[in-house]
């Protein structure tokens, strides 16, 4: 962590002095004479399409010329603009966390309130799902397309010692070459003993096209590290937690089953994605272009592993070969793709595209039990075809992508499609399709452990999930959002107990040494309702969110809550002769009660577990959020209920509570100079 620490240290340094370089801004974006800011930005890869208009003539640069391009190559401006949907954003995730129950401190994991059976990756991740929230993804990585640069700082306290910041700069070397520079840091020790979690993630990105726009190119770099401590949950949860009692109002007091685990990951991902036009287009919108014929190239590589170490045994996790405890797995990728491209006004944008993927995941040493030898490694090459389409006719978008293996193990098929109506200016109707054919993740197939009872190699035994999905959506302004999603999931894979555990090893908290994989052989049904509409009246606003989950199953090896409720009454308003615009209010968060996973800090997983109900219990914040120029600032009252409460029931999962009542403020604050 120490290079991370230097860096988070020398980007403040930068900050600050960029802040006494452009405290005396003034609201309006600066503006320009130089004729090559007049160009236009390629809405498909957010580059300069080389066009000038003639002479210099002086015009000021709004807000829409700073441009952010996606993974998809889709682009948006940035937003300075305060609304609700900005609070809920306000969070470690920096997004909407709806159908997730986060920990008691930040940067733990998140439980599942709803599930999504779409896979966005064709080929299985390295596991150790439950610690990878804040890793950023090939698609958390944005691209930049701005006049002049720009800073973008975000800030928010933690509990207890720390904080989160998160900056980005990026600017235009020349009109065709961009460059932007993040990290994200933060350190927080948390409320309850040996629960302190930090990490630091570096990312640069960078995109450029030449001036005759036959060639441009893409990549990014990221390296990250998430180091947390594992406290194993409360050791006595109802006799301190719950009881109410004075003394344990003080969280630092409760007894927590470990004083000596931690665990890690660490990543670092080079990728590149570039495209020459054999045949260049004219136009550049997708609505207007003439033909284009293109190849491209992508390469990824991608080096991670996930790491438990523990200082001493501990039975929890039952017998083990040696101590201390050093577990250790490691997933090495390379992936290409090459792709000839095609796309005209009538016939839209056709891609086909060949795809190689080799991956090594790897232990020390072989294990030997009386069942079997498990194996230490598992690797191979993937190759697969693809295709995409996109078209838009009139008021109908269509949108479809295909991969098909040809060769190797992991892997099926992948499909997703959908379209979309636009009936008018307001309204909109669409519906997608899902299906794919996917080993599950490596930790499910092949893990080793310095503990007897996490050594398993499932290679021969599990096949492969399949899953089938289809969506039908709304969008209305005046009839709000709806989106109904029913799954269909054949050989569900998960973490669950041992059916050999016995009641007493369940009461002494001891269930934990039992968790094992398993595949569902049967079909699981998964219906999922999810409706969102806002009503106003004056400067009052009243923001619901409500989603229905119904599983049909065989096996209770899918528990999810039937209904969650998110409801937000607020006032917006200019303040101060229209100096600040202010917005404060209420949120009420609740979900039914339901058998809520547990959580398996060795292998930083959620497993099912059907012995506890956990839910039915209200989460009550207060914020005052305030807009002032460019910048956003945040106040929050979190949990605001257990003030008054004489009932400690409300947990994260089994043995691990949510936090108590906590004020947090920070900004997001974009510089322009």
């Amino acid at each position: 962590m120490v290079k991370y620490q230097l860096m988070r240290y020398l980007f403040i340094v930068f900050l600050l002095s960029t802040f006494y370089t452009v405290n005396a801004q003034i609201d309006s974006i600066p503006s320009r004479t130089n004729a090559s800011l007049q160009k236009k930005i390629d809405s498909v890869g957010g580059l300069p399409n080389g066009k000038k208009k003639k002479g210099k003539e002086e015009r000021t640069v709004t807000i829409a010329d700073y441009r952010i391009i996606n993974s998809n190559r889709d682009t948006i401006f940035v937003d300075t603009t305060l609304t609700i949907n900005k609070e809920y954003r306000y969070n470690f995730l920096r997004r909407d966390d709806f159908e997730l129950m986060p920990f008691s401190n930040i940067g733990q994991p998140y439980n599942s309130l709803g599930v999504n059976f779409e896979n966005t990756s064709l080929y299985p991740q390295l596991g150790a799902v439950g610690r990878h929230f804040g890793y950023f993804e090939e698609e958390d990585v944005f691209y930049y397309n701005v006049p002049t640069p720009m800073t973008e700082l975000f800030f928010k306290t933690t509990l207890e010692q720390g904080q989160l910041l998160d900056a980005l700069l990026t600017f235009n070397m020349t009109p065709r070459l961009n460059i932007s520079l993040a990290y994200k840091g933060f350190r927080s020790l948390g409320k309850y003993q040996f629960d302190q979690a930090e990490s630091g993630s570096f990312r640069t990105s960078f995109n450029y096209r030449t001036r005759n726009n036959r060639y441009w190119v893409r990549g990014h770099y990221v390296s990250q590290e998430i180091e947390t401590e594992e406290n194993g949950g409360l050791l006595e949860s109802e006799l301190q937690f719950e009881s109410g009692e004075d003394e344990f109002l003080d969280r630092s007091r409760i007894d927590v089953v470990f004083t000596n685990a931690d665990n890690r990951i660490l990543g670092k991902r080079y990728f590149l994605d570039h495209q020459y036009n054999v045949v260049r287009p004219r136009k550049d919108s997708l609505q207007t272009r003439s033909t284009l014929l293109a190849i491209g190239h992508k390469f990824s590589y991608e080096s991670k592993f996930y790491e438990f170490n523990q200082s001493s045994a501990n039975d929890t996790f039952g017998e083990a070969f040696v101590t201390p405890i050093l577990d250790k797995a490691r997933l090495k990728t390379t992936y290409h793709q090459v792709s000839a491209n095609f796309s005209n006004k009538l016939l839209g944008s056709l891609s086909g595209n060949l795809n190689f993927y080799n991956y090594q995941y790897f232990f020390n040493s072989q294990v030997i039990t009386e069942d079997q030898t498990i194996q230490n490694r598992l690797a191979g090459n993937e190759i697969a075809l693809g295709a995409d389409y996109k078209n838009t006719l009139g008021k109908l978008v269509l949108d479809g992508s295909l991969r098909y293996n040809l060769s190797g193990d992991l892997t099926g098929t992948l499909f997703d499609g959908s379209a979309t109506y636009r009936i008018n200016e307001n309204n909109s109707v669409w519906a997608a399709i899902h299906g794919s054919s996917r080993a599950p993740n490596f930790n499910f197939l092949l893990y080793q452990s310095e503990y007897e009872n996490f050594n398993w190699q499932n290679t021969g035994l599990f096949e492969k999930q399949q899953v089938q999905t289809v969506t039908f959506g709304l969008d209305s302004k005046f009839f709000g959002n709806l989106e109904a999603k029913y799954s269909a999931i054949d050989n569900y894979t998960y973490f669950g107990i041992d059916g050999s555990i016995t009641e007493e090893a369940i009461e002494t908290g001891l269930e934990n040494a039992f968790v094992r994989p398993f595949q569902d052989n049967t079909t699981i049904n998964h219906l999922k309702v999810k409706y969102n509409k806002e009503f106003r009246y004056k400067k009052w606003a009243l923001n619901n969110t409500i989603m229905y989950q119904n599983v049909t199953q065989e096996d209770q090896v899918l528990n999810v809550p039937d209904f969650v409720t998110r409801n937000t009454l607020y006032f917006s308003s200019d303040v101060f002769k229209k100096a600040m615009y202010l917005q404060t209010g209420v949120t009420f968060k609740y979900f039914t009660s339901y058998n809520m996973n547990g959580y398996h800090p060795l292998l930083g997983e959620f497993y099912t577990q059907n012995n506890e109900a956990f839910g039915a219990f209200p989460l009550i914040d207060f914020f005052i959020n305030a807009k002032v120029r460019q910048t956003r600032i945040y106040l929050k009252a979190e949990h605001l209920n257990t003030i008054w409460t004489q009932e400690y029931n409300y947990y994260a999962a089994p043995d691990y509570p949510y936090r108590d009542f906590v004020i947090r403020f920070g900004l997001v604050w974009n510089l322009f100079s």
